[in-house]
């Protein structure tokens, strides 16, 4: 078999052909930034930071009259700017990020509003709802900047989520109130001072991407479809590589399908799906038990379109995060239980189980609530409590950074492994192949999952991890074609990659977790 692949492996090699750039030169990406965008994502909301949620922090809200829920409201009430600014400067500190950092979180998602970027550009609220309070928000700008330097000092990178866009993309409190067309244009502001703060800041390298709406609720999804196209081609025209992530709008089949359609690229375009279980009539109706099994059992409905949507996404270069989620159930679902902390517990444990088997990244709605006590959507409440792990992802039991030289011997006896499994399979369906191809995969997908275990973390319990497979398999295998030639036999090196990131992860569990 070593000398039959040997051969063919010559033999492509004599026929290289020219494919562009290289990976670096045409994403322009430096190692950091590599880093912290592909990791696997495990991660926290920073909710009613910014955008602000009254039943999570009450406080902004005393000086707004009436019932007010949203950031106009209180923008509207006395002395905005003060209360404003006082609350970004209390609400999430240093500390905190140090706390998460402790348990392992290695990313935040912060919920922003166009509003809050008006000191780049005080036009953008021009002939909204927000017209004239640019005084109110300009300061918010200087915080969002100081929470990514203070995230990048804890090893933590930043997902910017713009919750409230302009054109009202949903009815709830937390979502814009004005034009739709404007919302392209402040991803265009944002997204431009965000490249140009990393071309002279290296502390900027911890920003992992943007997402352009949450959770639209639109009247036409072919309508949100064009839409999307034409702010990603913004985004991409601004920087090629800039990572993108969209709202599946609770149709993850469809959206994946979307993606799948999108023009071919090296650059990231992730879906965020969102999962909550204690809305509807049917979630009331359902136990805990019942809610917990219904994510466990890998035959059940939830994990099989999980397992059907990774797959048809990393196929096309993506990944899937599940951007909300929480350990929040309906009293109905809880009715009659035994012991309630327990079942809490199994439920959360059960999420955090399928989104690690098949999502790049997953982020608890919310960090924290004013008032203490909420073990269903209060991750430091669930922490201290103990229903939410107190540490997540791997952690080393010794020191790995000087790791062993047997390293590589364990890899080419993995690979030979996997190799001759590879082989075998496809022997079955007489065809020609080229299995050298999913050799140089396999190793390069080794040497991949091991770059991110050794990338330093600023002292974090946990490691790295390689998250967007599919994307990060696709990227290696335009280099594979440009030092070998095109071949319809790419998704060999392609499945060969993705089974040696694998393959180390398991062997760095064996060896040093």
């Amino acid at each position: 078999m070593r000398s039959f692949i040997s051969r063919l492996r010559h033999q492509r090699r004599g026929s290289k052909t020219e494919s562009g750039p290289g990976l670096q030169e045409a994403l322009q990406e430096s190692r950091q930034q590599y880093l912290y965008r592909y990791r696997k994502q495990r991660g926290v909301n920073l909710g009613s930071w910014f955008v602000l949620e009254r039943w999570l922090s009450e406080s902004p809200f005393q000086s707004t009259a009436g019932s007010g829920q949203s950031d106009l409201d209180v923008a509207k009430g006395l002395r905005a700017k003060q209360v404003l600014e006082q609350h970004w400067d209390s609400w999430i500190t240093s500390s905190d990020f140090e706390s998460l950092a402790a348990r392992g979180i290695n990313t935040v998602r912060i919920p922003i509003g166009y509003y809050h970027i008006c000191a780049l550009d005080p036009s953008i609220l021009t002939r909204t709802d927000f017209d004239g309070l640019q005084h109110v928000f300009e300061g918010a700008w200087s915080r969002l900047v100081a929470a990514v330097i203070t995230a990048q000092s804890f090893g933590i990178g930043v997902l910017f989520d713009l919750h409230a866009a302009p054109g009202k993309q949903n009815k709830d409190s937390h979502s814009g109130t004005s034009s739709p067309v404007l919302a392209i244009r402040a991803l265009r502001v944002l997204v431009t001072q965000l490249i140009a703060l990393r071309a002279h800041e290296p502390e900027f390298d911890n920003i992992v991407g943007v997402q352009l709406l949450n959770e639209p609720q639109p009247s036409s999804h072919e309508a949100l479809y064009d839409w999307y196209k034409e702010a990603i081609q913004e985004i991409r025209n601004i920087d090629s590589g800039f990572p993108i992530y969209i709202s599946d709008c609770w149709m993850t089949d469809q959206y994946a399908d979307f993606i799948a359609r999108l023009p071919s690229s090296l650059a990231l375009t992730c879906i965020d799906h969102h999962l909550y279980r204690c809305f509807t009539w049917s979630d009331i109706s359902t136990s805990a038990a019942q809610h917990t099994a219904s994510l466990t059992d890998r035959n059940a409905p939830f994990p099989q379109m999980f397992s059907r949507v990774s797959e048809k996404l990393a196929e096309s270069g993506s990944g899937l995060i599940v951007g909300e989620w929480s350990g929040a159930l309906n009293p109905g679902s809880l009715q009659g239980t035994a012991d309630e902390h327990q079942e809490r517990a199994s439920y959360i444990r059960a999420q955090l189980d399928l989104f690690e088997l098949y999502c790049a990244g997953s982020f608890f709605w919310t960090y924290k609530k004013e008032l203490p006590g909420d073990q269903g959507w209060s991750f430091r409440d669930a922490v201290e409590n103990g229903v939410f792990p107190e540490v997540v992802g791997m952690v080393p039991v010794e020191d790995y950074v000087g790791l062993s030289a047997n390293i590589n011997a364990r890899k080419v006896t993995a690979r030979n492994v996997a190799l001759g499994q590879h082989v075998s399979y496809w022997a079955r369906f007489p065809s020609y192949y080229e299995h050298w191809r999913f050799e140089a995969g396999f190793d390069q997908g080794w040497v991949a999952a091991y770059d991110f275990f050794t990338f330093d973390r600023a002292g974090q319990p946990t490691v790295s991890e390689l998250g967007f497979k599919g994307c990060i398999a696709k990227r290696k295998a335009q280099d594979h074609i440009r030092e070998n030639g095109r071949s319809s036999n790419i998704w060999e090196f392609e499945h060969g990659f993705r089974q040696g990131v694998d393959a180390a992860k398991h062997d760095f569990q064996h060896h040093y977790c």
